[in-house]
């Protein structure tokens, strides 16, 4: 393993993992505060921030953070989740120290420009209104929802129209100041990159931030329930789920290869029944969407109207089916495509740049690949199976959107599986 950690006297951790054979080096910074972090009344707080933070500093405009960019040819960009926000730029070996530059200037020097703001808040609920139109999106958000009501966790990364319009350019600073502390920050870099050049160009570059304690996520309580909404579309688009596992529990890969038999592939059970066998779906899957305070275990499928009767009992039967037995060949297959998986991330520098960010930010040291596929060969039928009945005998979630009238009632969808 080529990666190597520095912790800075501020307390930033700094990671890089080399790659000789490349000629280019994806870098960035990874902030572990997200929307799960967030108060009620400024929930998409860390998305907004996120679009501001390319709006201009108090050394570049909007453009001149493009330009400078794209000038050498490289690419900048950043994404939201609950846990995390991260900001990341792919660049030539010779830019990386524009890279950094760019990187901390964005992160300490913003100034939110009222006009920028008011423009971009615009940007951000023409986002929201996008995801309310896309019914594949949403129905992800009103599951989240009912999983977790009333918590950070259920709300959406987005924020709501409301909330967004609700936050001034004072609480976004004052946001941005209270959390993207050294402490809760992660800079890597994977490709041709030295690490020694790289940690004091980030340490040059970030040396003034200071720490502070900033929000704290809440534990994740897991609820349940049942969002139906009859809407006058093609398709009905359904998520079926249950409290998962953590990330950081020793069943985080067993609820990977769970998922992948389950749903995982075109060789999965559910893409063999309910596409190939009985023709009800072109899309469907299972997920496991494990987070650091717990998770969600899913099934996604989107059907027509007529065959939406048929689809929930059919799902149900592969549930009760994977609780009581699951072949040993299937076994095999599953772990072999998580192992490729693994291994074939480890060939893009921005995943591996993305992986060792994660994990620090998670575990507080990196995991090599001989650990992790050591986790996924250790998996059983009966450790698989275990868990498979513990999960199904919670309390589902049930989000269905669109032509819905036909859709199993969710009291008979909580019998169908006792």
């Amino acid at each position: 393993m080529n990666a190597k950690v520095t912790v800075l006297p501020n307390g930033l951790r700094v990671v890089t993992d080399r790659m000789d054979e490349l000629e280019t080096v994806s870098l960035g910074i990874w902030v572990g505060v997200g929307a799960m972090y967030e108060p009620a009344e400024i929930n998409g707080i860390s998305h907004l921030l996120e679009h501001m933070a390319f709006k201009g500093t108090t050394t570049r405009s909007a453009r001149q953070i493009a330009e400078e960019i794209e000038n050498v040819g490289g690419y900048i960009n950043a994404c939201t989740s609950r846990e995390t926000t991260s900001y990341y730029i792919k660049v030539l070996k010779e830019d990386v120290a524009l890279g950094v530059d760019i990187l901390a200037d964005i992160l300490q020097n913003s100034t939110f420009d009222p006009e920028e703001f008011a423009r971009e808040k615009t940007v951000v609920l023409q986002e929201i209104s996008q995801s309310i139109d896309t019914p594949d999106d949403i129905v992800f958000d009103y599951f989240q929802s009912r999983a977790f009501p009333d918590q950070p966790v259920g709300r959406p990364v987005l924020g709501s129209v409301e909330t967004v319009k609700g936050i001034s350019r004072e609480t976004l600073d004052s946001y941005m100041k209270q959390n993207y502390t050294p402490k809760r920050m992660i800079a890597a870099a994977s490709g041709k990159v030295d690490h020694d050049e790289f940690v004091r160009l980030v340490e040059k570059a970030f040396s003034s931030l200071a720490d502070k304690k900033g929000l704290t996520a809440d534990d994740a309580v897991y609820q349940g329930g049942e969002h139906r909404e009859n809407k006058p579309l093609e398709q009905v688009n359904l998520v079926l789920g249950f409290p998962g596992v953590s990330v950081v529990g020793d069943d985080y890969y067993t609820a990977h290869v769970l998922s992948t038999i389950l749903g995982g592939g075109m060789s999965s059970r559910l893409f063999q029944e309910i596409r190939e066998k009985r023709g009800l779906v072109y899309s469907v899957y299972s997920f496991n969407a494990a987070a650091s305070k717990g998770g969600l275990f899913g099934i996604y499928a989107g059907t027509g109207e007529e065959e939406a009767a048929e689809l929930l009992p059919a799902v149900c039967d592969e549930i009760l089916k994977i609780r009581n037995e699951i072949a040993e060949e299937e076994l095999v297959r599953a772990k072999a495509q998580l192992k490729a998986g693994v291994l074939m991330s480890l060939e893009h520098p921005t995943a591996r740049c993305e992986q060792n960010a994660g994990h620090l930010l998670t575990f507080g040291r990196l995991l090599d690949k001989e650990e992790i596929l050591e986790k996924i060969a250790d998996t059983s039928v009966q450790k698989v199976t275990d868990l498979a009945n513990r999960i199904f005998s919670e309390t589902p979630t049930l989000a269905c959107l669109g032509p819905v009238s036909q859709v199993m009632s969710y009291d008979k969808l909580v019998e169908k599986l006792k």
